[in-house]
């Protein structure tokens, strides 16, 4: 039998986010912040059946970020269109965040200064900014 989390022991299933570029609409205006939520079981099995994703298995990843950022600024209605459109860094940026909060369960990364090699944590999900 399974004891019940402790008092103020909450599951995160969200997760804000500020892409390095942008996503930029049809009008051109550029959208930034967004968020993205755990992935469940059903998102990571659903795209396996699509034909786009048996043709090019790379395009998994779009289909798992389309089902899993909820936002991008005013963008409410992401789909696979609105992640194929974004630059290559903010792509990259959404699978490592993906991967950090599914297998790792934190947006944190320990980082080391060049200059003096201190090592501290940065929230690459972008929550805390001008924080160290």
């Amino acid at each position: 039998m399974s004891t019940p989390p402790a008092s103020g022991d909450t599951l995160r299933t969200e997760y804000p986010f500020t892409l390095p570029r942008g996503y930029v609409d049809t009008e051109g205006r550029v959208h930034r912040e967004g968020l993205i939520r755990l992935a469940t079981a059903r998102d990571e099995i659903a795209p396996q059946t699509d034909p786009k994703v048996q043709q090019n298995p790379a395009y998994l990843t779009v289909q798992l970020l389309a089902r899993t950022v909820t936002r991008i600024g005013g963008v409410t209605q992401v789909g696979p269109e609105t992640i194929e459109n974004l630059f290559a860094s903010d792509l990259a940026f959404l699978q490592d965040l993906y991967r950090r909060i599914n297998q790792q369960g934190h947006t944190e990364a320990q980082i080391a200064c060049p200059a003096c090699s201190h090592e501290f944590l940065v929230d690459v999900a972008g929550e805390a900014a001008g924080e160290s």
